[in-house]
């Protein structure tokens, strides 16, 4: 933890430099204080840069995610700002870790696992996955190069089947306004 506050503090101005947004997701109440104090500053510094976007995973996990989502949503349900009859999938993510940050395209995994190991559970209903047996830290420009070329050979259907994205009009569901 001591080297992280290091970091944030070290690197807070090269972000403002180089226009840097800095977020954090998991359960920040887990870390040490001196963490959260100089985390929340540089988010709250960072926070109107717009050229890039990095995102810390700091005591994450994707079920924790969604249960601290719930807590949140049943709080604000018992406190009567929330109608359970209005709660859809934009009222969810908007209480997840991740409001203002788009769903992932594509997940790489690494060391050849077939498996999403509790990350963004919510996030990568649509995501494209690309496996590959290199290990993270032997991860390298080539191999990342090599999933964004297979990206770009598959065909986003987020969710559909391949007759519902070759058929022009729109499902009963897109007409209502409801995004699938």
């Amino acid at each position: 933890m001591g080297l992280l506050e290091h970091y944030l503090a070290a690197e807070q101005a090269k972000m403002m430099r180089y226009k840097i947004r800095l977020l954090a997701v998991g359960d920040r109440s887990r870390l040490p204080i001196s963490v959260r104090r100089i985390l929340e500053r540089v988010i709250e510094v960072t926070r109107e840069n717009k050229r890039m976007t990095v995102i810390l995973a700091l005591s994450y996990s994707g079920r924790n995610e969604i249960v601290r989502m719930v807590k949140k949503l049943a709080d604000e349900v018992r406190q009567g700002k929330c109608d359970p009859e209005e709660i859809d999938e934009g009222v969810i993510s908007a209480r997840l870790d991740t409001p203002d940050v788009p769903d992932p395209d594509l997940l790489i995994r690494t060391s050849g696992e077939l498996r999403i190991s509790n990350f963004y559970l919510w996030q990568i209903a649509y995501s494209e996955l690309y496996v590959t047996p290199t290990l993270w830290p032997d991860f390298r420009e080539k191999e990342y190069l090599q999933a964004l070329m297979e990206f770009q050979r598959r065909r986003r259907r987020f969710g559909r089947t391949d007759e519902q994205v070759m058929d022009p009009a729109p499902s009963a569901l897109e007409a209502s306004g409801i995004k699938s």
